[in-house]
C-alpha cells in the first residue's frame, strides 16, 4: 500500500478500510493535472530559494518523464497506490531519489487535490464549450435553410399558430447560447488558485502564491485557505449548468421523438442515428434521442448527490468531499457524449416540409389571423373571436381546413369575409406579417441569423 502518511500509525490499515478510503480507481483521471500542478509548485519553490535550481530541474524532468510514460502506456497507474498524488510522488522518488522527497514541501494533499480538480474542471469546461459551439453552428445552418419551412407552433402540445422551422430551432439556439454563457461565467469565477493553502491554515514556507497562480493560468490566488480546500461551489455550479444543458437536449429530443412518430412524420432521422426492432421490421426507432433524454436524469443525480454531500460539512476539508469526483467525471463524460451525438443526429435529419405545412393548416393555426382579418374590417375582437370559433366548428364537422372553405361558406357565417381572406390566412402571410425582432418572419429571422453569426465569431472559445 503506497501511502503519503503512516508515521503516526503503528498498525497496518485493514485492506477493506484501505480499499474504501482509496480514490486511485477514479482520481487517476487527474494525473496530467497533478503533474502540471507539481511542476508549477517546484518551479515556485526554486524561485523562492526553498529548492535549488538543480533540485528543481531533477524533479521537473522526473515529473515530465512520468507524464510521458503514462501517456504512452509504458507506466500503469495501479491500485497499489492510495490516490493519484501518492502514485506520482512514489514514482518520482523511485526515479530521482532524494530530491523527489522534497516535492511535497509547503503543500498538503488538501490544497493539491483542490488544485487538481480545478485544473481538470477548467480544462473540461473548455471542451464542453467547444462541443456546444459546434452544436450552435449546426443549428444555425439549419435555421438558414428553413426560414420558409412552415410548421405549427404549439402551446400545451396543441397546434397554436404557424411558425417556421427556423424560428422553432432558433428557440433552442438561444437556450444553448445561454448554456455557453453559463459555462464562461463559471470558468472565470472559479479561476483562482488554491495551491499554497496547505491543509487549511497556509504554511510557514515563504511561498509565492501569485507566481504559482500565474504559472498555471489562474487570475490569482484564492484569499482564504480554509475556503480554498473546502470549496466545491464551482463543481455544484458546473453540475447545475450541465443539468441545464441536458434539460435543453432532452426537450429537443422529446420533440424529435414526437416529430419522428407515424402520427407526425415531420422528420426522418438518419439511419446512423436510428435502430430497428428485433421482431417488427417496419420500425425505425429514435434511440439516440431517447438515450439523450434518459441520460438527463443521470446528470441531475450527480448535482443532487453533490449538493446533498456538501450540505452538512463543517470547515474545512472532510473526506466526504472525495465523493465529488466520480459524480463530476461521469456527468462531464455523459454531457460531452450526448452533445456530440445530438449534433451529429440533428445535422443529418431530413425535414418533410410539405407534411409540416399541411399539419399547420389542418390544425387551424391560422385561426388567430382570421380573427385579425375581421378586426381589421371593423368587427370588435370579441365578436371576431366568436365568429372564427364557429368557422372552426364548421370545418371540424366537414373535416376540412380554413383554407378549403368556399367564400360562400365563409359569408354564410359572416358577410364581412371577402376573397382576400384566403391571402390573409395563408401560412406565408400568417408568418411574414410578424416582423418584430424575435418573431418568425423571414425578415425578422434574417436579422437574428446575422446577430447569431456575429456572436459565434466573437465567442469562438472561453479564454483564460
Amino acid at each position: 500500500m503506497a501511502q503519503l502518511w503512516g508515521g503516526r500509525f503503528t498498525k497496518e490499515t485493514d485492506q477493506l478500510v484501505y480499499n474504501f478510503n482509496a480514490s486511485i480507481s477514479f482520481d487517476q483521471k487527474l494525473y496530467k493535472q497533478d503533474i502540471r500542478g507539481s511542476i508549477a509548485h517546484v518551479t515556485m519553490l526554486a524561485a523562492q530559494g526553498v529548492l535549488t535550481e538543480e533540485e528543481k530541474e531533477i524533479i521537473v524532468d522526473g515529473l515530465k518523464g512520468i507524464l510521458d510514460d503514462v501517456d504512452r502506456g509504458v507506466l500503469e497507474i495501479t491500485s497499489e497506490y492510495e490516490d493519484i498524488h501518492s502514485f506520482v510522488e512514489a514514482n518520482l522518488i523511485e526515479r530521482v531519489g532524494e530530491p523527489g522527497k522534497k516535492l511535497h514541501t509547503g503543500r498538503s494533499r488538501n490544497d493539491q487535490v483542490a488544485l487538481d480538480m480545478k485544473l481538470y474542471v477548467r480544462d473540461e469546461i473548455k471542451e464542453i464549450d467547444q462541443l456546444v459551439k459546434e452544436l450552435l453552428e449546426a443549428l444555425l445552418q439549419m435555421i438558414e435553410k428553413h426560414t420558409e419551412t412552415y410548421m405549427p407552433g404549439f402551446t400545451h402540445l396543441q397546434k397554436a399558430q404557424p411558425v417556421t422551422l427556423a424560428h422553432h430551432i432558433g428557440a433552442y439556439f438561444e437556450m444553448f447560447k445561454r448554456d455557453r454563457q453559463r459555462l464562461e461565467d463559471i470558468y472565470h469565477r472559479m479561476n483562482f488558485c488554491p495551491l499554497g493553502s496547505g491543509a487549511l491554515a497556509g504554511t510557514t514556507y515563504p511561498l509565492d502564491r501569485e507566481l504559482t497562480a500565474s504559472l498555471l493560468g489562474f487570475t490569482g490566488p484564492t484569499l482564504n485557505s480554509m475556503d480554498s480546500v473546502s470549496d466545491r461551489d464551482y463543481i455544484i455550479e458546473l453540475l447545475s449548468a450541465l443539468s441545464t444543458i441536458m434539460m435543453h437536449l432532452s426537450r429537443f429530443s422529446e420533440e424529435i421523438i414526437i416529430w419522428n412518430s407515424n402520427e407526425y412524420q415531420f422528420v426522418e432521422i438518419d439511419d446512423a442515428y436510428s435502430t430497428g426492432s428485433s421482431i417488427m421490421p417496419q420500425k425505425k426507432n429514435p434511440d439516440i434521442a431517447e438515450l439523450v433524454r434518459g441520460k438527463t436524469g443521470r446528470v441531475y443525480a450527480a448535482l443532487t448527490s453533490v449538493l446533498t454531500t456538501m450540505k452538512g460539512i463543517p470547515l474545512a476539508y472532510n473526506k466526504d468531499m472525495q465523493e465529488d469526483k466520480e459524480l463530476t467525471f461521469d456527468a462531464i463524460d455523459t454531457v460531452k457524449g450526448c452533445v456530440a451525438l445530438f449534433t451529429g443526429m440533428v445535422s443529418t435529419m431530413k425535414f418533410k416540409k410539405e407534411v409540416m405545412e399541411k399539419s399547420a393548416k389542418n390544425g387551424f393555426t391560422n385561426a388567430t389571423d382570421a380573427a385579425d382579418y375581421l378586426v381589421n374590417h371593423g368587427v370588435p375582437f370579441r365578436d371576431a373571436h366568436s365568429i372564427v370559433g364557429q368557422l372552426v366548428l364548421y370545418c371540424l364537422d366537414k373535416n376540412i381546413s380554413l383554407d378549403e372553405m368556399s367564400l360562400e361558406e365563409y359569408q354564410s357565417i359572416s358577410p364581412v369575409f371577402e376573397k382576400d381572406i384566403y391571402d390573409a390566412i395563408s401560412m406565408k402571410t400568417c408568418v411574414e406579417r410578424r416582423t418584430t425582432i424575435g418573431a418568425p418572419s423571414k425578415e425578422a429571422m434574417e436579422k437574428v441569423i446575422q446577430i447569431n453569426k456575429e456572436y459565434l465569431l466573437k465567442n469562438a472559445c472561453i479564454l483564460d
